[in-house]
């Protein structure tokens, strides 16, 4: 697709640049184009230099894995600085060096976004979320796993600011206690999706508040938080109907007698029954699966 655009500079063929920018080439044209070939096809000429600017200012998603393994810094504050129309932004490649101090400026210009992905950005702050929250009130899905540094008074601006969210990873955000996943799902109640995996501050309470405040609840992830019980999963199967799939692998005091009745409705779960788990761990002993009569 780039060899092509870049013969259609030829006199023989006329010139692409010619077509109206802003109703055809952008909008129709330069969308379908991985990001990285944009980026190189502004070395074709200042022209063309012009108009992948252009593109840039008004491009409505970008995803950081496109343009390859990692990401200058620089690149990036060039690439969004006059961009104020972002719906989605995937920042996953540039967690060496993301701070503040380049996020803070995209999110204070851009309060359309309703996706953001900030998984395992480790040198953000508090001030990241607030930011988040205060410039992006259509917020619909908020990736936040493995950012320990998210916080109950942050996540509570969240709550307080976004309360159309849909789907939010805290995975690994170990300061989290029961009472701020209680703040956010009293505040946030159209959540659809929510992890909580790997936090060992979260039990019981904070399943049974998001069971009672989420009925849109489809996909929980529990896996790894220890202090999650029996009691909360009987509550969660009481208050959310459309629940689809459940996580609680590693969650050693949750057993089949809360789980039976969400596997009886076909929810999907991440731990086989007792009776398929026994089979399984005899087959490894054994390096077969044996012939087994069950009469009941």
């Amino acid at each position: 697709a780039l060899w092509c655009l870049m013969m259609s500079v030829t006199p023989t063929r006329g010139c692409l640049l010619d077509l109206p920018w802003e109703d055809i080439l952008v909008p129709h044209i330069l969308c379908h184009l991985p990001l990285q070939q944009l980026l190189s096809l502004q070395r074709v000429s200042k022209s063309f230099q012009s108009l992948i600017q252009l593109y840039l200012a008004n491009m409505r998603c970008f995803d950081s894995s496109q343009i390859g393994p990692a990401i200058p810094r620089a690149a990036f504050v060039n690439l969004l600085k006059d961009n104020e129309v972002l719906q989605r932004l995937a920042l996953q490649n540039c967690s060496d060096w993301l701070t503040d101090q380049e996020l803070l400026p995209v999110i204070g210009q851009n309060h359309h976004l309703h996706q953001i992905q900030l998984k395992g950005c480790a040198q953000l702050s508090r001030h990241a979320l607030v930011a988040i929250s205060l410039s992006c009130p259509n917020l619909r899905q908020l990736s936040l796993a493995h950012c320990e540094w998210v916080d109950s008074l942050s996540l509570r601006s969240l709550a307080d600011h976004c309360k159309a969210l849909e789907a939010v990873d805290l995975t690994a955000c170990r300061q989290l206690k029961d009472e701020a996943i209680c703040y956010l799902v009293q505040k946030c109640g159209r959540l659809k999706s929510l992890s909580l995996a790997v936090n060992a501050n979260v039990g019981d309470v904070a399943v049974e508040e998001t069971a009672k405040c989420c009925p849109e609840l489809e996909h929980l992830d529990l896996t790894g938080c220890l202090r999650v019980k029996n009691d909360s999963i009987r509550v969660l199967a009481e208050y959310c109907p459309k629940l689809r799939s459940l996580k609680v692998k590693h969650c050693h005091n949750v057993a089949e007698s809360s789980l039976s009745v969400l596997r009886s409705r076909g929810v999907e779960l991440d731990v086989e029954p007792p009776l398929q788990r026994a089979l399984v761990l005899l087959q490894d002993v054994v390096g077969f699966a044996p012939f087994i009569n069950l009469q009941i």
